[in-house]
């Protein structure tokens, strides 16, 4: 692994790779293959930043066989479901197995096009001229904190699940986690696992929710197998699957959503994996109420008119991918913010850009971010 001041003797046009998580070593590892030049610049000191940063008890929720970048697999010894801590081990492993070259401690702040070559402004003042550029800096990058009225007033613990770690800060607490998403549903679990007096958890949009496996049936390899099929095909599967997978939640106020699963897949929305929520709320340990409305001093007020009194409050409410400095100005992103291609695919007004990383399928983001550097790889050996 290099140093920033290795910078200086990238001078050769190398295509340059921005993120030194498992889209950007994918893209070099099979940039390299190919014969291409990759650099990775990394801001952080060490690859797979944003997974160093996730919650302890973060495990894949798609299996080891289906998320090896390309180039090594993980290892058996891993296990099916494969924890944080060795995602990072496979991680270090892949860029060292591979023989990256990759410079850290470096943030790109802009990139623009200079005729046939890209020109990266990054720390220091530095101005980085490459063939080609792949932006790879995650879908998890910045966290999106809602602007509730009275927020800044709140006598509480206010955080984002992005400083989440574990349980113990929360024993014998009563906390409310808002946001049902894969990462609220799990952090839910956590605390009453990890001694916490009392969870709930805000609920705005009722997601579905799928068992991680059944009868040894991963529901990735699903994922995998409907993504082409119609959407309201998908829908109509989705809910008698649900009604014969998962319990009414009801009574408990978890109803069943009234949205097609694969409709809100295209929307964006990935169904919640079961790694314990079901029988949580089932047995009441995890209480879901109404979404948050406001904050009025110590009080937390819900979109039912509710006023409820937690120690702390966990935002499970998202991240933006934050592009728009780096190249908004380029016509490459979508009203969203988000890139308006991925993979091996570029736009007319900006050839030679690639954007890996910023989707979310249900088929797996570690093999998309496989396949898409591949098509990456074989598009600029072409060109």
């Amino acid at each position: 692994m290099a140093d920033e001041k290795d910078i200086d003797r990238t001078d050769d046009r190398p295509a340059y790779i921005i993120g030194g998580g498992p889209g950007g070593l994918a893209a070099a590892a099979a940039l390299r293959e190919r014969g291409v030049r990759a650099v990775v610049l990394e801001k952080s000191d060490a690859v797979g930043a944003s997974w160093r940063r996730h919650y302890d008890r973060l495990h894949l929720h798609t299996t080891r066989k289906l998320s090896g970048l390309p180039g090594l697999a993980m290892p058996r010894s891993f296990g099916r479901w494969v924890s944080r801590d060795n995602v990072v081990r496979y991680l270090e492993k892949y860029a060292e197995f591979h023989e990256l070259e990759i410079v850290t401690g470096v943030e790109v702040s802009r990139i623009e096009a200079s005729g046939s070559d890209w020109v990266l402004h990054a720390t220091g003042g530095r101005q980085l001229t490459g063939r080609a550029v792949v932006v790879a800096t995650g879908f998890n990058h910045t966290p999106r904190r809602p602007d509730w009225p009275g927020h800044e007033a709140y006598t509480g613990e206010l955080l984002h699940a992005s400083d989440y770690r574990n349980a113990e800060p929360y024993h014998g607490k009563d906390v409310l986690v808002v946001g049902v998403g894969n990462t609220g549903a799990e952090i839910a679990v956590d605390l009453v696992e990890g001694g916490a007096a009392r969870v709930r958890l805000a609920v705005r949009t009722v997601p579905h929710i799928v068992r991680r496996s059944t009868a040894g049936w991963p529901a990735q390899r699903t994922g995998i197998l409907v993504r082409r099929l119609p959407v309201g095909l998908v829908d109509r599967a989705g809910r008698v699957m649900s009604r014969i997978a998962v319990p009414d939640l009801e009574a408990q106020g978890l109803p069943r959503p009234d949205t097609g699963l694969y409709s809100r897949v295209k929307e964006g929305a990935i169904p919640v994996q079961d790694v314990g929520l079901i029988d949580a709320v089932r047995k009441g340990t995890v209480e879901p109420v109404a979404a948050v409305d406001s904050f009025e001093a110590e009080k937390v007020v819900l979109a039912d008119g509710t006023r409820i009194s937690p120690d702390t409050v966990i935002t499970a409410t998202g991240y933006r991918r934050a592009l728009e400095d780096l190249v908004g100005h380029l016509g490459v992103l979508d009203e969203r913010g988000r890139p308006l291609t991925h993979g091996g695919r570029t736009l007319p007004q900006a050839p030679g850009l690639y954007f890996t990383g910023f989707t979310n399928p249900i088929s797996g983001m570690f093999r998309e971010m496989a396949i898409d550097a591949q098509k990456i790889a074989r598009s600029l050996a072409r060109s």
